[in-house]
């Protein structure tokens, strides 16, 4: 169900969104309604993202060692 919104643009923005709209073949609906669209999606999905890589460190990743380092860091970082 679409609903009417009625919202406030300075004079230039308008005009600029009227062309944009035109060049696009779109109404200016049409072209407002899919920018809000394009900008929740962006940013839910870096809400997502940011969430899954922030379980990811905090759970730490599996390097191999079952949670026993068998060299020391002197060993580690000694030079040759």
């Amino acid at each position: 169900m679409k609903r009417n919104l009625t919202i406030s643009l300075s004079k230039s923005l308008l005009k600029k969104a009227k062309l944009a709209a035109v060049l696009n073949d779109k109404s200016l609906s049409e072209l407002i309604r899919e920018s809000l669209e394009e900008k929740i999606r962006r940013d839910t999905g870096y809400s997502k993202a940011k969430a899954r890589q922030s379980r990811l460190l905090k759970k730490g990743l599996d390097l191999g060692t079952k949670g026993h380092i068998t060299i020391s860091r002197e060993e580690l970082h000694a030079r040759k």
